[in-house]
């Protein structure tokens, strides 16, 4: 995890760390600013009402979140520990998810 958050802070990010365990659930919502988010251990499914489809993270993986974007989450069976980072809204450009190792 140490390291995830040291790549985060290169990037400028003051990432925190959040845990939930399994199957918790976050209902469809969104935020006034741009979230940067790395799963470290466990697993979580973003749903993407909006746009149709989800994004599941394993360790790793991230996924760029402008403003505005609804989304909810459901974690997986052994829950979840994720690091995030918020940007003022508009810096990130589009949702993007990078699997581990290509970012």
């Amino acid at each position: 995890m140490t390291d995830l958050g040291s790549r985060l802070r290169a990037e400028g990010l003051a990432p925190g760390s959040w845990s939930n365990g399994p199957f918790e659930r976050y209902d469809a919502h969104d935020h006034g600013f741009d979230k940067v988010l790395v799963c470290a251990s466990g697993s979580v499914r973003f749903g993407l009402p909006d746009l149709g489809h989800s994004v599941s993270l394993a360790p790793g993986d991230r996924l760029d979140l402008p403003a505005g974007t609804r989304h909810d989450a459901t974690v997986g069976e052994h829950g979840v520990t994720c690091l995030e980072g918020h940007l003022p809204a508009g810096r990130l450009p589009a949702l993007v998810h990078r699997p581990a190792g290509t970012w």
